[in-house]
């Protein structure tokens, strides 16, 4: 809202009753010349009066008003709901009745009527017993994923005969975090990724002749073909080879969030443009993936396609997320992604490709989730290719087939998704692409 706005909505107006009453006393000494009724001059006075008195007596009667405000929960997902708890107290000497109260929110979400604030009594210092204090709640309803700027509480005051009401703002705006919708993928498509991890070399002993092979005891789900049979017979218990340094399993997440493909061709910028539901079906492609492999104990890394080397999806994260807790740091961070068709801010790339440091001793899974990138950013993509291992490109509906081919040359495996209900086979596909590419050593 902007500060005209505010200055008008904060101006006093006249009540129904009030409109009246101040039309029946300018008819009334409109006609009292016209048919010498002075007697009725009195109450054509008192009818002008009390209107425009009690329109002064609002605006200076300003109430003292302090409101907290909390969610729960406090981060909710997109379709569902949260319960929003106002406490609204009292700071002023007098007591503060006959008024009603409104929470404000985004034209995007929609909050309760107007209703009747409790009557509040003057402020408590000493010994506060809660006459003070007003309990307010009311369920939120929120179909959308983003952050939301609730508040502040608007507490329209009228005079005691009710001809004149202001509404102010009380307290200030608090966020309501919405994360995007997770859909549970399948767990079955294969475990190899998840126990062996990211391999890297291993450091070799200082002794030329020194034994690389390391045995130690068997652990709850290390592969079979690792058992060490030599080992085994002298120690008598399963043992199995440690021969490379296991670091955690690491998997890649690149998404697509500028939009610039098509961007200066006259696109409406707004809901209706279809890019718009292409975006956040992105968004809960990456939740969804990205939640499953943490929860499959991989390290993500999560990048903007815009740069995938130096701009991570959160500052807060720049060496990506882990479990526990990595979900919600994740689920959080997606939700704080400005959707371009409604910041519009957004452009293309200027990175480039050769930029990219390409490692061929420790490929990691690599997914991208695309919505409409532009050149440049499908050559950031080819370049990280020998980086990843196996490389999978969800796509949503509107992806050119230029991007689609290039992507497909520089041997990316191409996985449509038209809609969140897809998103389960998808992941069926790009599992069946990860048992051929890498002969079971997959990432699900």
């Amino acid at each position: 809202m902007s500060r005209a706005t505010r200055r008008r909505a904060a101006l006093p107006r006249f009540t129904r009753r009030g409109a009246a009453l101040l039309i029946c006393g300018v008819l009334l000494f409109s006609i009292t010349p016209w048919f010498d009724l002075r007697d009725l001059m009195l109450l054509a006075f008192i009818g002008i009066l009390l209107p425009v008195v009690a329109l002064g007596y609002v605006f200076v009667r300003t109430p003292s008003l302090a409101v907290r405000r909390t969610f729960e929960p406090a981060v909710v997902g997109a379709g569902g709901s949260a319960r929003v708890l106002l406490a609204v107290q009292n700071r002023g000497r007098r007591a503060l009745d006959s008024a009603d109260w409104r929470d404000t929110a985004p034209n995007r979400l929609q909050t309760p009527p107007e209703a009747i604030l409790p009557a509040l009594g003057p402020w408590e210092r000493l010994m506060p017993r809660g006459d003070d204090t007003a309990k307010l709640e009311y369920r939120l309803r929120v179909p959308y994923r983003g952050v939301f700027e609730i508040g502040p509480l608007k507490v329209t005051t009228t005079d005691p005969f009710g001809l004149a009401s202001i509404v102010r703002e009380v307290g200030t705006a608090h966020e309501l975090v919405v994360t995007p919708t997770v859909t549970a993928l399948d767990p079955a498509l294969g475990t190899a990724a998840a126990v062996d991890g990211v391999l890297h070399g291993v450091q070799r002993r200082t002794h030329p002749n020194a034994d690389e092979f390391i045995a130690r005891e068997y652990r709850h789900g290390d592969p079979m073909r690792r058992v060490h049979w030599p080992a085994t017979a002298r120690r008598g218990e399963l043992m199995v080879r440690d021969e490379e340094q296991r670091g955690d399993p690491e998997a890649r997440l690149v998404v697509d969030t500028t939009l610039s493909g098509r961007a200066g061709r006259g696109a409406v910028r707004s809901e209706e443009d279809p890019r718009h539901a292409g975006f956040e079906l992105a968004m809960e492609i990456a939740a969804s993936v990205g939640t499953h492999l943490l929860e499959r104990g991989f390290q993500v890394r999560v990048d903007r396609l815009a740069d995938p080397v130096h701009q991570p999806l959160s500052e807060a994260s720049p060496d990506g997320y882990r479990s526990p807790g990595g979900e919600h740091a994740l689920l959080e961070d997606l939700a704080r992604v400005e959707n371009p068709l409604l910041d519009a801010r957004h452009g293309a790339s200027d990175d480039d490709p050769a930029a990219i440091p390409v490692s061929h001793d420790a490929r990691m899974p690599g997914y991208a989730v695309l919505v409409d990138p532009d050149a440049a950013q499908v050559q950031l993509l080819v370049a990280l290719r020998p980086a990843l291992s196996p490389a999978v490109a969800f796509v949503v509906p509107g992806v050119s087939s230029r991007v689609v081919e290039a992507l497909e040359d520089a041997d990316w495996r191409i996985v449509p998704v038209r809609r969140a209900a897809d998103l389960p086979e998808a992941w069926s596909i790009a599992g069946r692409t990860r048992q051929s590419a890498g002969g079971g050593s997959d990432a699900s």
